[in-house]
């Protein structure tokens, strides 16, 4: 589209207004104690989620999202609410340092460079975001409270009693009193096996050619996301928090939010809560015992085999010698398998036999114990007891291998294949005739009674694996003494990393930062740790930030803090503080989890206001390419937004993005869409603007100090409403939609009443904002009404008595057919409308000279007069 075709001249005013808005801080939230805050405004804290800067930049996809929470951050400012709605980067991670790796580029300036760019595109699309509230996990003055919140989780314990994490100090005190004669190293010891940050030895997910521990979610199908290299599983030592202590927590405190009840499944599934028994099998021949949980300890007499992970500690032990050299070759198979590909995406059953038997605690039985890649080492006890009857991994896996299938639960009809459902026991002893919760609770009993097991619950929840062997990321503040590890001091912080110039890989275990031997040593001759934290701990908490991001004393502002996540009202303390938070599925289960662990520490230890980070969530759709594919540069399916404001303009883009459907939904790009919607915009310029003679653009002669009419009030009150309850349930399309209803009904009024106009532009404002402020400029130099900037006004009030109809129009029919239409007064009585309809001078004419057999009435639609 060239310039001289653009239907509306927004290259001028969108960058006019861009710039008007960041240099008069129109959106800038001022805390609490600071010039021009309001105390006696309700908080409205709307967040986008945390964005890794890519040098690709962004695409329409990503801006779904974006502009959804500016509406609604528009909105609500204009609705009387202090609104923080603030901006950042989530800059530290492997894909810069690949990047840095592969282009030479130091990841600090190349993270700087695509900061830069995303900053870039989002200021052109009109973004309200209050830049003087950015942060950027990179900045030392950032990270050094990530490396401060790290020391909070090491110098903490999870204690039981309160269900809260408390600090470590108050444990050691009291552990001295009561065992004054315990030594150091024994109090040490346990202390260390208490802190919610602790190192372990953990098989973890090793990518030798990145030279770093991946998550699981990193790896796929054996290989790294990033990169496709290979990965095994090495144990090794890592730092591991805690997570699992806050398993229930994060179960019950999870009900109360305002989240799709989806993600809200994810999480309880990932945590994986289960009641049920742990049961030992003494394995035959040997002084060992397998430990085995289960949640349906009802099915004992069932199980017919044992099923170790590869990684058991006790496969060697149980490992007959004919069988050793076939089970070590299995044992290295699985290594390179993630733990979801031995799960839920396994499609087929593999395992062996390790020549070893097990004695079922019930009936004295030898079962055969396996391996078996579907049973995890990191899930339960690692071991589980198989009862092929009952459940379908061990139905599958028995029919594959041939193993005995034992049926213990009568199902309610006959089955050929494993019944999982409640029933009767049958073929178990003791325990034959219960229905399975009393089987459940006698066979428990009994297992108590014979030392052979307990009641027990279990959580899939595993402890987070903290460590990556990454130069670009946040060091740790720890430092190693005589094999020992310990804090640093607050005031050491930040921890910077060092000025690398070679961070590739060590081609070893060693870490990037084993490189830096001057900084590796201090004077005192400790040693750092070399290790640097994922990518996760800068995004657990920059929301806390966000709401003081220049205080230097702490991590963040305490008055600040109190009134942007709790409204300064101790009865929110259970809510989450962040009001609306809109972001992609994709972060579902582990950012949000991770977020909300570390929020309940910091609550604990009365850091923060609320016990949840995040009240609201909506997660937006997906925005296919126009192919209906992914958008991918692979598919070269991308749509750049810079593209798009060039050719349509922001407010065209940002009122597509909402137009396309529901916000939560999965949908198509479609560029004769994007025309439409340009259409629409220009359609709105021409409600109060023409041309005159030479081409410039002035004030329509046909805009009038009038009263709407009657019709036109209806329309208007229907808009306001429509919209504002639209924009509540975050119903964007909708809401764009009724705009376009109030459009045609303007555009062919032969006057314009400036009242009607100057109402759709604060309705339009949130959605198109450079449009909306520039109309109400222009209008401000002939009109009254139009001070300021339309961004500041007042939310307009609907008002219902002009919702109500007060004239309908009725059709008048002879013998059934259409002659007349008159509008009256509505509710009009039965003779009213008889006088009417034979009074119009249609009927009267037809009705001349003839005989009016009956007039049939139906009450604000139609009257029929029946004619000989």
């Amino acid at each position: 589209m060239s310039e001289r075709r653009k239907q509306f001249p927004f290259p001028e005013f969108e960058p006019k207004w861009q710039r008007l808005w960041l240099e008069r801080q129109t959106f800038h939230a001022p805390n609490p104690r600071e010039t021009g805050f309001d105390p006696a405004k309700a908080k409205f804290y709307v967040l986008d989620m945390f964005p890794y800067p890519s040098g690709e930049g962004l695409h329409v996809g990503h801006l779904e999202g974006y502009t959804a929470t500016d509406i609604i951050a528009r909105y609500k400012r204009m609705k009387g609410f202090n609104v923080l709605h603030p901006m950042g980067w989530d800059a530290f991670g492997l894909p810069a340092e690949q990047f840095a790796i592969k282009t030479g580029l130091h990841p600090s300036v190349a993270t700087a460079r695509n900061i830069q760019r995303f900053k870039s595109q989002l200021t052109k699309i009109g973004f309200s975001y209050d830049w003087a509230r950015e942060v950027n996990t990179t900045d030392p003055g950032y990270y050094k409270w990530t490396q401060w919140i790290f020391l909070k989780l090491y110098n903490s314990w999870f204690d039981p009693q309160k269900k809260a994490a408390r600090p470590i100090e108050e444990f050691i005190q009291a552990r001295k009193e009561e065992f004054p004669h315990e030594s150091e190293a024994e109090r040490l010891q346990i202390v260390d096996g208490l802190r919610l940050a602790y190192v372990t030895e953990a098989p973890v997910n090793w990518c030798p050619e990145l030279g770093t521990v991946l998550a699981n979610e990193e790896v796929v199908d054996g290989r790294s996301e990033v990169g496709g290299f290979p990965v095994v599983r090495r144990p090794m030592q890592q730092w591991m928090l805690r997570i699992t202590s806050y398993a229930d927590r994060l179960l019950e405190e999870l009900d109360p939010l305002d989240w799709p009840e989806s993600i809200k499944i994810l999480q309880r599934n990932w945590i994986g809560r289960s009641e049920g028994a742990q049961a030992t099998f003494r394995v035959d021949g040997l002084n060992d015992v397998i430990t085995v949980f289960t949640t349906r300890p009802d099915t004992l007499f069932g199980a017919t085999y044992v099923v170790l992970a590869p990684e058991h500690p006790l496969v060697d032990r149980v490992t007959t010698p004919e069988r050793r050299t076939e089970v070590t070759e299995y044992r290295e198979n699985v290594s390179a398998k993630s733990d979801l590909e031995r799960t839920d995406l396994a499609k087929e059953k593999t395992g062996i036999f390790t020549g070893g038997y097990a004695i079922n605690p019930v009936n004295q039985e030898k079962i055969p114990i396996w391996i078996a890649d579907y049973v995890l080492i990191s899930y339960g006890t690692g071991a589980i007891m198989a009862v092929p009857g009952h459940d379908e991994r061990d139905f599958e896996f028995a029919e594959k291998f041939g193993l005995e299938i034992r049926y213990v639960v009568e199902a309610p009809q006959p089955t050929e294949f494993c019944f999982t459902g409640d029933g009767v026991a049958k073929n178990s002893s003791f325990l034959d005739g219960l229905t399975t919760a009393e089987a459940k609770r006698k066979i428990i009993d009994w297992l108590e009674n014979q030392g052979s097991g307990k009641r027990s619950i279990t959580y899939k929840l595993r402890d987070w694996l903290f460590s990556r062997q990454r130069y670009w990321g946040e060091p740790f503040p720890i430092i190693w003494r005589n094999g020992r590890h310990e804090a640093l001091r607050d005031w050491d912080l930040p921890v910077v990393p060092p000025p690398l110039d070679d961070y590739r890989p060590t081609g070893t275990v060693e870490p990037p930062l084993a490189k830096a031997k001057s900084w590796i040593t201090l004077s005192d001759g400790a040693t750092r740790e070399l290790n640097t934290m994922p990518q996760w701990a800068g995004s657990c908490w920059y929301f806390l930030r966000f709401v003081s991001p220049n205080e230097t004393d702490r991590f963040v502002n305490e008055t600040a803090e109190r009134y942007w996540m709790s409204g300064n009202k101790p009865a929110n303390s259970r809510r989450g503080g962040v009001d609306l938070y809109v972001g992609g599925t994709e972060h579902a289960v582990l950012h949000l989890l991770y977020a909300r662990f570390w929020h309940k520490v910091l609550y604990d230890l009365n850091f923060v206001s609320t016990v949840e980070p995040f009240q609201r969530l909506v997660n937006q759709g997906m925005i296919l390419g126009q192919d209906n594919q992914k958008m991918s540069k692979s598919r070269g399916n991308v749509v750049s937004p810079d593209d798009i404001v060039e050719e349509y303009g922001a407010d065209a883009l940002r009122l597509y993005e909402m137009f396309l459907g529901p916000l939560e939904s999965t949908k198509p790009w479609s560029m004769s869409g994007v025309e439409g919607v340009y259409r629409f915009l220009a359609r709105i310029w021409r409600l109060a603007m023409d041309e005159d003679q030479e081409g410039q653009w002035q004030l329509s002669s046909l805009l009038g100090n009038i009263d709407p009419s009657t019709k036109q009030q209806k329309i208007v009150h229907s808009t306001i409403k429509k919209v504002t309850e639209d924009l509540e349930s975050l119903s964007f399309n909708t809401a764009i939609a009724q705009m376009m209803i109030f459009v045609n009904e303007f555009t062919g009024a032969k006057v314009r009443p400036v009242e009607a106009i100057r109402t759709l532009l604060i309705l339009l404002s949130p959605f198109a904002p450079h449009l909306a402020e520039e109309l109400w400029w222009r209008l401000s130099t002939r009109f009254a009404g139009f001070e300021g900037m339309v961004c500041e006004q007042p939310w307009p009030i609907w008002r219902d008595e002009f919702l109500t109809e007060k004239e309908v129009e009725i059709v008048i029919q002879i013998n059934g057919k259409l002659r007349d239409k008159v509008t009256v007064r509505k509710d009009l009585g039965k003779a009213e409308l008889e006088q009417v309809a034979l009074g119009t001078p249609k009927v009267r004419e037809t009705t001349r000279d003839k005989s009016v057999r009956k007039i049939i009435v139906i009450p604000n639609k139609l009257v029929n007069v029946v004619i000989e």
